[in-house]
């Protein structure tokens, strides 16, 4: 989800009709599965993607402001080739702030739009239900990315990019500690490994403590989708905050805090890359997009980092779990939502498409590979779409980083107040952290805190 200019949106990591000539009568509209002056926005169902002969008309689809943007914009090119009657408008756009209040109003609004996965829930009953169209998709779709987009039994999101838990890991700074980075397939050998590297430095601190309140909730809850396949809830809507795998996660983390194992540092602050260049941070369990720091913000160290797949909770237990990730809406009050459609399924499902996103290109010359796609018939380990980095010693990253994808175990339940939780839980974590509340405070304050003001409230 993040690439080295995305970082700040990150943490802060969307008539058949005109496209088919003329305007339609409101009989037509409804059969075609656009809303008509409904509370909630109907299924965009199969009819109403025109084929590439009839797709006609413009089209305006927002996207952050960013790298990004300038990929998306190279598969336009391919696209009007199958779809040449239609005009694509990429925008760069400030989509945290424009599209929520757009969604509302439903005026101002785009085609179709790139959208962080944990805002979705809140304003789902302002998009289409895609589930008729992705029908087809679901079988090559990594499942998890599924049960994100799912909201009241209606997929309001085309999956775009996978964010699944890596572990980076310091070769130097191990191999001089005396630890094997094979040893490394369980947390509890991962805090043995920081704490024989402490006992030969004492000035060490080798797993990161995050010190944002999203970014730190965002990484707790990756232990908890990594251990029972569900994060804050569970598939009925119960929060989880109280259960094994919470407790062990915020248990596995006090125990860094009380050994003095962790370093307290905003992600990619100045402070942690000199921590990380110093060799003071070592072991790094985060989401894929943690790439982009060796690969480009070290200078003692590069070259020195390598990557594997996460330690697991328990022996055969899951070693990936999900860590940020972003798809694309389609407003349920957009003027012309299906040629959205066709473009957001060009640039994910085609090859062509996503091997034009993922693939060397003038943006990213090695491909790119802070993020792999959703679409598991591009998740091929034989056939890399990124090339393998020197930063990284030449390992296998993108086989790494595709069966991690792949690894995430399925069942995902998200709130609709996912994205609002960081106020309560993510505060309380960051009191964990500082050595301020205790494993059941965090649990005790922050469940009264979600229900009171998140789920009763809605």
């Amino acid at each position: 989800m993040v690439r080295s200019s995305q970082l700040v949106a990150l943490t802060s990591r969307r008539d058949v009709l005109r496209g088919l000539g003329g305007l339609a009568a409101v009989g037509t509209l409804a059969a075609c599965g656009v809303p008509v002056e409904s509370d909630k926005p109907a299924t965009l169902g199969s009819s109403a993607a025109p084929s590439a002969a009839q797709a006609r008309g413009e089209v305006t689809l927002w996207m952050r402001d960013d790298d990004l943007l300038k990929v998306f914009r190279t598969v336009v090119p391919a696209f009007n080739k199958e779809y040449p009657n239609v005009k694509v408008n990429l925008k760069g756009v400030d989509i945290a702030t424009k599209l929520p209040p757009a969604l509302v109003s439903g005026t101002g609004l785009p085609d179709g739009s790139f959208w962080e996965d944990d805002q979705l829930g809140q304003h789902a009953d302002h998009l289409y239900d895609l589930t008729a169209l992705m029908s087809k998709y679901r079988s090559d779709t990594v499942q998890f990315k599924l049960d994100v987009l799912t909201h009241d039994n209606r997929l309001v999101g085309v999956p775009w990019d996978t964010d699944p838990g890596l572990l980076y890991y310091n070769e130097e700074v191990l191999t001089a500690a005396g630890v094997d980075p094979a040893s490394l397939t369980g947390y509890d050998e991962l805090l043995a490994a920081a704490r024989t590297i402490k006992d030969k430095n004492p000035q060490a601190r080798p797993i990161p403590l995050e010190q944002d309140n999203t970014l730190g909730m965002v990484w707790y809850t990756m232990f908890l989708n990594q251990q029972q396949g569900h994060g804050l809830v569970d598939p009925s809507g119960n929060l989880t905050l109280d259960g094994e795998a919470s407790r062990r996660a915020l248990t596995w983390i006090k125990t860094v805090v009380d050994e003095g194992l962790g370093a307290r540092q905003k992600f990619a602050s100045t402070a942690q890359i000199t921590m990380l260049d110093e060799g003071v941070i070592s072991l790094v369990p985060w989401a894929q997009w943690f790439i982009f720091i060796p690969q480009s913000g070290l200078k003692k160290t590069t070259g020195k980092w390598r990557v594997t797949n996460l330690p697991a909770w328990s022996a055969g237990g899951a070693r990936s779990g999900l860590m940020g990730g972003s798809s694309f809406v389609i407003p349920g009050k957009a003027k012309n939502p299906e040629l959205a459609w066709l473009f957001y399924e060009f640039a994910v499902y085609r090859p062509e498409g996503y091997r034009t996103v993922f693939s060397k290109n003038a943006v990213y010359p090695t491909g790119l590979n802070t993020v792999v796609p959703s679409v598991r018939s591009a998740l091929d380990p034989a056939k890399p779409l990124v090339d393998r980095l020197p930063q990284l010693g030449g390992v296998d990253n993108w086989a790494i980083s595709t069966r991690a994808a792949l690894d995430i175990p399925p069942g995902y339940t998200a709130p609709t107040w996912y994205g609002q939780a960081a106020k309560y839980l993510g505060a309380n974590l960051q009191r964990l952290m500082d050595g301020k509340m205790s494993v059941d405070d965090v649990i005790a304050r922050s469940t009264a805190d979600i229900k009171k003001n998140l789920i009763d409230r809605n």
